[in-house]
Parts: structure tokens; C-alpha cells; sequence
């Protein structure tokens, strides 16, 4: 028997464990053209709470009563594929589930002798592409120009930000704690950094951005957002990658206006989905390997070990808690 995570009811407000419920269920066995797989790493996300809610999005929110899924990367326990041996490590959409059996499609392999296998759920994985083509296709920094981001300390922000130092840009994070602040210009070499928790984030970004802002990335939302529309300049650029902050109103969330800003400036403000770029994830992944390899690139991991505290890791992501890539450990991968 094996424990699995189901959705059992959909949050109102901020999720809370009695939304979830621990099950347990048989492991199974592969058949022809499938592999069992035990589960090593398992990603918590800000965008799982968007398939908890019924309301149409990019992808079909989760079945109640059903497991929730996520990035997983697992090690392969048993195979009837051709392409996959027992010990190969593999990455998928899979449960939150101790075990799964998966067709061989469903996954593919990962070189943990390259990189730490967590690795390819954060930096080498779907929050490290969706940083590099957000910034990069959408954002497209340019040398001097200023670069805010939101979110700064998360994942997908801290990724955002070195790389728009890596093209020469003058980069802003606005984050949560001072450790978060000092993370960011002490190791990842933002150029200044806001707490937006003990700053008036509209004085700061100001001080911070005497030239404008050139490119926003957009993780948050809310009253971060709202202030840095007053300091675009002429032909801004706005990836819109998350707005965590109203992820769990219950009430529609409002705020200034945005048009006359985006007019006046000329300014672009486009949403996306990393899904839209999956044919050229091998392109951003090279990308992103190199930069790692050469220490262009650091990344960082808040690691919760255990299955058993999921759903905490999960919760705790509301909280604000993690630096880097949220993560949870399960077990040792085998050599």
C-alpha cells in the first residue's frame, strides 16, 4: 500500500488541510509499455490553488476526490518499456503519491550527474524556462535599461532577475524579509532590492528606479503592481507570469486602472504560460545549463522532507516562507 494526496474539498480563501485528505491505496504494477515509478521530489506550486477553484484557466482544475499532481521527479522502480531501465531517474506530471505507474510518454529522463535531480523542478525545470522565456520573449531586457521584479526571492523571480543581469540590465527585486533582501544583492547581485512588508513600495521603487522602468516581470500583483505603473517608461515591456497575492480572494480584486498608463506609455503588458514555448524547451534548458555550469546562474531551495508534510509545504507557500523553488523531499535517489 502507498499514501496518496486527494482534493477533497475547494478552498474559499486560503487553502487549509481540510481541503485535503490522506489516503491510502494499492501501488500497482506496470503493464506493457509502462514503468512504476517511486516518487522522490515532488513540486509545490502558486499556480496548483488556481486548478483547485472550478473557474476556467489554462488548464482543468483537479477532480474532488481524486490526487492532486504536480512536477515529480521519481526513480524508476519496475519497467515494460523499452525506453526506461530500473534506477533511471524521470521527470513527470505525476500524483502526490508515494508511487505511480505511467506509460513510458508520460515521462522522461533526467541526468542527475549533470545537475542535483531537485534541480530540474527549479532551475533546469518549469520555473527556470518559464523565467527565461518570459523575460527573454516577452520582457526583452535590453543593456542599461531597469528591470523590476516582483516575487524576486521565489523560484521563478530569483531566475528572472540574474538572467537581466546576465544582458547587461540594472536589475530592482521587491521581496518579503530582510533575508530575502540581503539573498538577493548579496548572492544573486540585484542592483537594490525592497521589502515590501517594512517599505512604502511606491517611495522605494522611485528611489530605486531614478530612470523609470524599463521591463516589470509580474509575480504578484496587488498594491506591488500598481505602484510601478506611475514609473514605466515609453515602451515598457510586462510579462504577466502570476499574481499570488489575489490568489485566494474570495472577492474579485480591484485596483487602479491600468489603460491610460499602458497608453501613454506605449507600454506592452502580455500574459503567459510557459506551455507556450514547449517546443523550444531544449533551446532554454541548453541556455540555462550553461549559464549554471559557468556560475552565471545560483539557485536556491526551500526543501521540506517528507511526504507527510506536503500539504504544509504546499500551505506554506501563501505564507510567503520559501527562498527559491519550494520542494518536497520524499526520499534518496539510488545509485
Amino acid at each position: 500500500m502507498q499514501k496518496k494526496i486527494h482534493l477533497i474539498n475547494r478552498p474559499k480563501g486560503t487553502p487549509s488541510h481540510d481541503d485535503f485528505k490522506v489516503v491510502e491505496a494499492p501501488i500497482g504494477s506496470p503493464d506493457q509499455g509502462e514503468v512504476l515509478i517511486r516518487t522522490k521530489y515532488i513540486s509545490v506550486d502558486p499556480y496548483l490553488r488556481g486548478r483547485m477553484s472550478e473557474a476556467k484557466s489554462y488548464v482543468e482544475p483537479f477532480k474532488l476526490d481524486e490526487v492532486i499532481s504536480s512536477a515529480v521527479i521519481g526513480q524508476v522502480e519496475e519497467s515494460k518499456s523499452d525506453r526506461f531501465s530500473k534506477g533511471d531517474v524521470v521527470l513527470g506530471a505525476l500524483g502526490w503519491q508515494e508511487y505511480s505507474v505511467v506509460k513510458e510518454d508520460e515521462i522522461r529522463k533526467v541526468d542527475h550527474h549533470q545537475a542535483p535531480a531537485s534541480a530540474y523542478l527549479s532551475i533546469l525545470g518549469m520555473t527556470g524556462l518559464t523565467a527565461y522565456f518570459g523575460l527573454l520573449e516577452i520582457g526583452k531586457p535590453q543593456e542599461g535599461e531597469t528591470v523590476v521584479v516582483s516575487g524576486a526571492a521565489g523560484a521563478v523571480g530569483s531566475a528572472v532577475g540574474q538572467i537581466a543581469k546576465i544582458k547587461g540590465a540594472r536589475v530592482v527585486g521587491i521581496a518579503g524579509s530582510d533575508e530575502k533582501i540581503s539573498y538577493l544583492k548579496e548572492e544573486l547581485g540585484f542592483d537594490a532590492a525592497i521589502n515590501y512588508k517594512t517599505q512604502d513600495v511606491s517611495q522605494a521603487l522611485q528611489e530605486a528606479c531614478p530612470n523609470g522602468i524599463d521591463v516589470y516581470f509580474e509575480n504578484v500583483g496587488g498594491e506591488i503592481g500598481d505602484a510601478v505603473f506611475p514609473l514605466l517608461n515609453q515602451f515598457a515591456r510586462i510579462p504577466v507570469c502570476g499574481a499570488i497575492s489575489s490568489y485566494n480572494n474570495v472577492e474579485q480584486d480591484l485596483g487602479p486602472r491600468v489603460q491610460g498608463y499602458l497608453i501613454k506609455t506605449s507600454a506592452l503588458m502580455q500574459g503567459f504560460i510557459v506551455g507556450n514555448y514547449s517546443s523550444r524547451f531544449g533551446e532554454g534548458a541548453k541556455e540555462l545549463a550553461g549559464w549554471l555550469n559557468e556560475g552565471k546562474l545560483k539557485y536556491e531551495e526551500t526543501v521540506t522532507e517528507g511526504f507527510d508534510h506536503t500539504i504544509d509545504a504546499f500551505l506554506d507557500l501563501f505564507e510567503g516562507a520559501n527562498l527559491g523553488k519550494a520542494i518536497v523531499k520524499v526520499g534518496e535517489i539510488q545509485e
